[in-house]
């Protein structure tokens, strides 16, 4: 008679645990390269490297005592062109941005050979494009942050994307047998709670600045949950099986 399977990590079969542990892999992967993405969208709209408070205010509700190129060119945006490109382009910026001088004043010229290789729509970034006059000026008006059409579109790809990525991550380590239920079921919960919390505090911070601690709260416990969901998995379909060699626990069943 064959010996019932036990639903726990540690007592799946080599194929199924490298499937598990391919995706954990990868998604840890895709994690880290998301946070270095945040460092180069974020983390220099203040100017220095790290992200700050400063950088989620300045991101989401704007930096409104100047411009969006103000902003950039002194932030995120700085290494992109030498010194004193850049303190022409602020100079016609802070002179009215008018529409003759982004000619007379070789702004035009800046643009073409420091902007535009990805401000074009030859690109296909979804950034603005520089090659029109009308879409410079813009962003030489009074920096306001995120507009709601931008947070609209980042909510919707961030709460189906990061949900689905959870869902599968919470699914591998449901069938940890060494963790507790309450911890297990505070655990799968975790991110999906910050989740809200993390998209709620970008338009609340667009509103009032005083929100964006509540941007770094978000993310950083969706970090923790997830770092401490792959941690446990890949501990108990490679480790433990070396310390408990008959594990008959049902994690499904919370045994």
């Amino acid at each position: 008679m064959a010996a019932s399977h036990n639903l726990n990590l540690c007592s799946q079969g080599t194929a199924l645990k490298a499937l598990f542990t391919g995706y954990l892999i990868v998604v840890a992967v895709g994690y880290m390269m998301a946070l270095v993405q945040i460092q180069f969208t974020h983390g220099m709209a203040d100017g220095e490297f790290g992200l700050s408070i400063d950088d989620i205010v300045y991101s989401y509700y704007g930096k409104r005592s100047g411009s969006v190129l103000d902003a950039k060119l002194n932030g995120s945006m700085q290494v992109m062109a030498p010194d004193e490109d850049r303190a022409k382009i602020l100079t016609w910026v802070r002179k009215g941005a008018d529409e003759q001088a982004f000619y007379d004043n070789g702004i035009r010229e800046i643009m073409d050979n420091r902007c535009i290789m990805c401000h074009s729509a030859e690109s296909g970034m979804t950034i603005p494009d520089f090659t029109k006059y009308e879409n410079v000026a813009q962003r030489a008006e009074t920096d306001t942050g995120a507009s709601f059409s931008s947070l609209a579109r980042l909510s919707h790809i961030h709460l189906f994307g990061i949900a689905f990525i959870f869902m599968f991550v919470g699914l591998i380590f449901s069938l940890a047998a060494g963790v507790p239920k309450a911890l297990k079921v505070t655990v799968i919960v975790m991110p999906y709670a910050f989740l809200l919390v993390d998209i709620a505090s970008w338009w609340l911070t667009k509103l009032n600045p005083h929100f964006a601690w509540f941007v770094i709260i978000g993310g950083g416990a969706m970090a923790i949950s997830f770092a401490f969901m792959w941690t446990v998995s890949m501990y108990e379909m490679w480790i433990t099986p070396r310390r408990r060699r008959d594990d008959s626990r049902d994690a499904l069943l919370d045994e």
